[in-house]
This record gives structure tokens, C-alpha cells and sequence, in this order.
């Protein structure tokens, strides 16, 4: 148990403590919406759902990433990381009232043809996406200082709240989904809170962390995060809008999905200690040290992603039922298509970190790009709707992998020593970029 424990990043069981909370969370949250909602209620939360985490993870978790990575090169550097936290925040901010403005131009369409005329939904949307907003960028840097006690708190806090008010709802037998979406809303920013007090020491001092330096790879690293959210949740809402009158698929999908995604929650505690290991060994150009540090990473996800197959394929059908009271329409057939998909979405994942860490932010969106086309290729194809998103998504997570594969394996790029400073200051020239 101990050499096990000795192949995982630092921080990866402190963040895994509350990540494991968060995700278990995210059962009990469909599973009690699954059995007191109305198919079509539920129909739309889990759409909602989707919408939520394809655009707030989207968005968001690249902010969380570059502060995190510009932290990490500060810190190596002994320099105070409040000026990297200001400017995420300020970036975010732009980017929520951005979107924002969008909903407010969009809001009645998507009242109406993805939330069964709920209008309310929509204001739950944007709630969720500013809280997603603000927990996002004060991970980043908690993250980057590697403070992952601090990290896998505000998870666990997230978690905890949303089993509790769940519960509450259905202990009281609420049955809007008004009420189920607007705990992504409010779980995650009173776990803000509750984590504020390293997040504010931070605020303050240091040189000015150049915009150049954080807007030139936040931008391709904004595609390609938006597209892998896209690759592994548009499932639902193709499903929604494919056939609007079946409103058990896309329930009965997200339930499979979440079910299927269980070593996707896994990765995540990995990946806040990941991309600050990786990014620090290419910093010091220690090749032999990224090199092991992403074959650790691929083996786990790889062991991780092969149990998770096979447990889902043979028990998922019966699962869904018990756990979110599903509709029967999948198979083993579909979950075995879902389980495949995600095994490579997994692969995509960690390559990407290796070619994030290395500045090829450029690289990493040519391959979510690549794949993106990929599935909406195989989703034009004539076949059942659950069948058709299973496949898309599969044949889409594949060739996101393959192609990372073959952009990390024919760079030339080196990893030499890169002072901290100048890492800060320009490690995203146009130059790094592939």
C-alpha cells in the first residue's frame, strides 16, 4: 500500500478526500431528483446539469489552470502569488458577464426548447455558472501554492452541502427542479467562503503578473477545455435535441453518464497535483522526472479506467435503476460503448496535461478540435439516439487521444531550465507555441 500510495502526485489524497465527498454528491443529488421528479422535470435538471458543467467547466477550469501553473512558477521563484489571483479574477469576471449577456439575448430559446418552458431554469444557470466562476479561480490558487489540505476542504464542503440540502428537498418532497438545480448555486459558494482565509492572505504584493502572460495561453486553452466538456456531456443535450419528445433518454443518458464517469472523478483529484508536477519538472527541465511522473499517471488512469469498464457494463443497466430510478432504455450494449469512451476520454485527459505543462497550448487544441469534428461527424449518422451520442462520444474521446499521442510524440521540443521569473513573465510567447 505504501509504494502504491508513493506513485501518486503529492496532494492527490488530500484533494481525493474531498473530491470522493464531491462526487458522491453528485449520486445522491440525481438520485434523489431521479426518484421524486417527473420524467420530463428531470428531463430538463439533467439537462441543465449538462449545460452547466460543459459551459462552467468550459470556461472556468482553464482559468483554474493557468493561475495554478503561473502560481507554481512563482512559488518556485519565491515570489508572492496576489497578482496572478487578481488577474484570474478579473478574467473570469469578464468572461461570466460575457456569457451573461448572452443568456439574457438567448434566455426565452433556451427556456423553451431545453427546459420544457421553466424560465426559472435559466436564471438557475447563471447562478451556477457564477459560483462555478468564483470556486474555480480560488482553486487555481490554492493549487499553485499547493495547498491541497486547503483544496480538498472547499471539495469536500462543496460535497457535503449539496447531500445535505439535497436531502432536506427530499426529506420535504420538493418536486421542482427549480429547487434541485439552485443547490449548484449555493453549495459551492458557501465552500468559498468557508476556504477564504488562505485565498486572502494571497491578495497583494508582487511584481505585476504580465496580462500577455496569462491571456495568450488562456485563450486556446479556453477551446480546448470547452470542447473536452463539449466531447463528454453534449450526449444529453444532443439527445434533448434530437428528440425533444423523448424524454427518458436523456435522463436515463446523464444517470449512465455519472454512473460510467466515476474514474473521471478520480483524475481529478490527480489532475490539481499533475499539472503543477508536470509544469515544475519542465520548469527545472528535469526530463526523466516528467517522464515518469506521466507514465505514473497514465497506468493509474489506465488500471482505473479498465475496472470501471467492466463494472459498468455488467452491472450499469440495474445500477441507474436503483440508484436514479432510470427509465430501462440502455444496455449493457450502451454502457459498454460509454465505458470505452471514457478509458480514452481518461488518456486524452493526462496526455494533455503533459502537452499543457510543456506550452503547447496550441497542440492540446488542435487535438480537442480534431476530435470534436469526429463526433459530430459520427452524430450526423443514422442510427437509434442513445446509440448515436454513445458512439459519437467513443469514436470522438478516441481520436482526441490518438491525436494527443502523436502531437506529444513528434515534438520537438525540449525541456530546458527556464528561470522562474521569465517563466512567469513569457513562458507563452508566441514562439513556445505549437
Amino acid at each position: 500500500m505504501k509504494r502504491l500510495l508513493n506513485l501518486l502526485p503529492p496532494g492527490t489524497i488530500a484533494v481525493g478526500g474531498g473530491l470522493a465527498l464531491l462526487g458522491a454528491a453528485s449520486y445522491v443529488h440525481l438520485g434523489v431528483a431521479g426518484h421524486l421528479l417527473e420524467a420530463s422535470d428531470y428531463s430538463s435538471l439533467s439537462v441543465l446539469w449538462s449545460i452547466v458543467f460543459t459551459i462552467g467547466l468550459g470556461l472556468f477550469m482553464p482559468i483554474e489552470q493557468e493561475v495554478a501553473r503561473l502560481v507554481a512558477a512563482r512559488r518556485t521563484g519565491g515570489l508572492p502569488p496576489g497578482q496572478v489571483l487578481t488577474r484570474g479574477a478579473a478574467i473570469a469576471a469578464a468572461m461570466l458577464g460575457l456569457f451573461g449577456l448572452i443568456l439574457l439575448g438567448l434566455g426565452d430559446l433556451l427556456t423553451e426548447r431545453l427546459f420544457a418552458g421553466d424560465a426559472s431554469l435559466v436564471w438557475v444557470l447563471a447562478g451556477a455558472l457564477a459560483a462555478l466562476a468564483v470556486a474555480h479561480t480560488t482553486r487555481g490558487l490554492l493549487s499553485g501554492l499547493q495547498l491541497f489540505p486547503w483544496y480538498g476542504t472547499q471539495l469536500g464542503i462543496d460535497g457535503g452541502l449539496r447531500i445535505g440540502l439535497v436531502a432536506a428537498l427530499g426529506l420535504a418532497g420538493i418536486r421542482s427542479p427549480f429547487w434541485y438545480g439552485l443547490v449548484l448555486v449555493v453549495a459551492p459558494l458557501v465552500s468559498v467562503v468557508c476556504t477564504a482565509p488562505p485565498v486572502l492572505r494571497a491578495i497583494g504584493g508582487g511584481p505585476p503578473a504580465p496580462w500577455r502572460s496569462l491571456l495568450r495561453g488562456l485563450g486556446l486553452l479556453i477551446v480546448s477545455s470547452l470542447l473536452a466538456q463539449v466531447v463528454v456531456n453534449i450526449g444529453v443535450i444532443n439527445a434533448k435535441l434530437l428528440n425533444p419528445d423523448d424524454v427518458a433518454t436523456a435522463g436515463a443518458l446523464l444517470s449512465a453518464l455519472v454512473l460510467v464517469r466515476i474514474p473521471l472523478f478520480v483524475f481529478a483529484s490527480l489532475q490539481a497535483s499533475l499539472l503543477p508536477g508536470l509544469a515544475a519538472a519542465a520548469t527545472a527541465g528535469n526530463q526523466a522526472a516528467f517522464q515518469s511522473l506521466l507514465r505514473r499517471a497514465l497506468g493509474i488512469v489506465t488500471a482505473l479506467g479498465a475496472v470501471g469498464s467492466v463494472v459498468a457494463t455488467l452491472l450499469g443497466p440495474w445500477l441507474v435503476r436503483i440508484l436514479f430510478d432510470a427509465p430501462e432504455v440502455l444496455t449493457r450494449v450502451d454502457f459498454a460503448w460509454l465505458s470505452i469512451g471514457t478509458l480514452a476520454y481518461l488518456w486524452a485527459m493526462v496526455l494533455g496535461q503533459a502537452i499543457l505543462a510543456r506550452n503547447g497550448h496550441r497542440a492540446q487544441a488542435l487535438a480537442w478540435v480534431v476530435g470534436t469534428i469526429a463526433l459530430a461527424a459520427v452524430t450526423l449518422v443514422p442510427m437509434s439516439t442513445a446509440l448515436r451520442v454513445e458512439v459519437a462520444y467513443t469514436v470522438g474521446s478516441i481520436v482526441v487521444a490518438a491525436s494527443m499521442a502523436v502531437l506529444l510524440r513528434r515534438s520537438t521540443q525540449t525541456i530546458s531550465p527556464v528561470p522562474p521569473l521569465e517563466t512567469v513573465a513569457s513562458s507563452l510567447a508566441p514562439g513556445d507555441y505549437r
